[in-house]
């Protein structure tokens, strides 16, 4: 794993082993429900630890 605030389409794509259209999609999704909240968003990417509390639970470790 990376130290990379954003996640993008191609990771989100090889992570859950989707397609990429597919993963824009969730990404979208993602970032609709955090817009909502107030945050600012990037089109095309979403925050790692927002992805990774949505799809895992929790934050993964990352072993640095």
């Amino acid at each position: 794993m990376t130290d990379k605030m954003f996640i993008t389409a191609s990771e989100v794509a090889a992570d859950l082993g989707i397609s990429k259209p597919f993963a824009y999609k969730l990404i979208r999704t993602m970032n609709d429900q955090l817009r909502a909240k107030g945050f600012m968003v990037v089109a095309g990417r979403v925050s790692r630890k927002y992805y990774e509390e949505k799809f895992y639970g929790v934050s993964r470790e990352r072993n640095n």
